[in-house]
């Protein structure tokens, strides 16, 4: 621990010296970018130094090198019996894990083993190729459907993140099989496909979970579309200088997470940070931004964040589910059956095109985006 500490001391220190010297962040941001080779490209090019753009601030850093509490763990729900004699039983347990830690991990799911660990083959490989295959599918447009990128707030944020990703968007329907890397096509496709049958099961579950007819959630297509964000992150060489996705809350309805045996995934519960301790086989499971503001705060999307480690690399696949594209413009506020005299809504009415935008203006700085939409 002392040695962590006096490493973030040094290196402070020539934070400092640089910003005092004229340090020229921009510059050196578009430089890297313009590498397209990520911060795989960085690990090959045999760095031992992070470059002052992925430093994050000795205040958030203070509590990367503190143990996360052992003292609670995620709750695991096994979705076995989900259609019958354990469906009342499951949903009072998302119910519970919904309201009081906004995470949960999911087995017996459905997805076979070997439909997860393809995925997650196939994303390593992905990110494994070559950077001159690899910058084929570089892109910093949003609108790109398939894209790979390396932090998507690069240019906004303080400080970027030690992990690339490959992005697939599915907000406006199926894609051709040509529109994925070859590397991974066969295992992206068969993976979606399971994701969309997970997310009705939950979708019904969940709508029962919140008191409601259980093709509420379904009905006003809030969790519709699904959008997959496949991160890679290498074995860093300061790992105590930066995290491998910084504190934030998810702006979808809810995420399903699909992660490797590495670990290295928190999530801030009661001020402490908590291990998500992979389960072999299991799906976490998360409320975002936008289920917190239709349910006007009966279900909460809790930070989170992921630390940059020395064992790797991590590999994960996060489906965060959206509105329907055809609701993109449709403003959605606080369901009225949490509404009431006593609890008036919390939140203006907002279409997912609009938080978006303010979500990735903002970049992932530490803050989360809800309260600008407050009343």
């Amino acid at each position: 621990m002392e040695a962590m500490l006096i490493v973030e001391d040094e290196r402070s220190k020539a934070v400092k010296e640089e910003e005092e010297a004229g340090y020229d962040r921009a510059k050196e941001v578009k430089e890297f970018d313009e590498t397209k080779a990520g911060v795989k490209g960085l690990v090959d090019s045999g760095i031992v130094k992070l470059p002052r753009f992925l430093i994050h601030p000795p205040k958030s850093l203070q509590t990367s090198v503190t143990a996360a509490s052992a003292c609670f763990q995620i709750p695991v729900i096994d979705f076995e019996g989900y259609k019958s004699y354990r469906r009342a039983e499951i949903v009072n347990e998302i119910r519970d894990a919904a309201e009081t830690w906004g995470f949960f991990q999911m087995v017996n799911h459905g997805i076979p083993g070997c439909v997860m660990d393809e995925l997650l083959q196939g994303i390593r490989e992905f990110h494994e190729q070559p950077r001159d295959v690899k910058k084929a599918w570089y892109s910093r447009d949003h609108k790109a459907r398939v894209r790979y990128f390396c932090n998507g707030d690069l240019f906004v944020s303080k400080a970027a993140n030690w992990r690339d990703t490959l992005a697939c968007d599915f907000q406006d329907g199926p894609l051709h099989p040509e529109a994925f890397p070859a590397v991974c096509r066969e295992a992206v496709i068969q993976y979606i496909e399971h994701m969309t049958k997970l997310r009705e099961i939950v979708s019904e579950l969940l709508s029962e979970a919140l008191g409601l007819r259980s093709d509420y959630l379904s009905s006003i297509e809030c969790m519709k579309s699904e959008t997959m964000v496949c991160h890679y992150y290498p074995v860093c060489p300061e790992p105590n200088l930066t995290f491998g996705t910084a504190k934030h809350s998810d702006p979808s309805s809810l995420t399903f997470l699909l992660q490797d045996s590495i670990g290295g995934l928190q999530v801030l519960y009661q001020d402490q940070w908590v291990d998500v301790k992979p389960v072999h086989g299991a799906l976490v499971a998360n409320i975002g931004d936008f289920m917190q503001l239709i349910t006007n705060d009966k279900l909460k999307s809790v930070e989170h964040r992921v630390l940059a480690g020395l064992v790797g690399p991590r590999v994960s696949a996060a489906c965060l589910f959206y509105p329907s594209a055809r609701h993109k413009f449709t403003p959605y506020g606080p369901i009225k059956e949490f509404t009431s005299n006593k609890n008036p809504p919390k939140y203006r009415g907002t279409h997912i095109t609009e938080y978006l935008g303010f979500y990735r203006s903002k970049g992932l700085d530490g803050n989360k985006a809800l309260p600008y939409f407050s009343m």
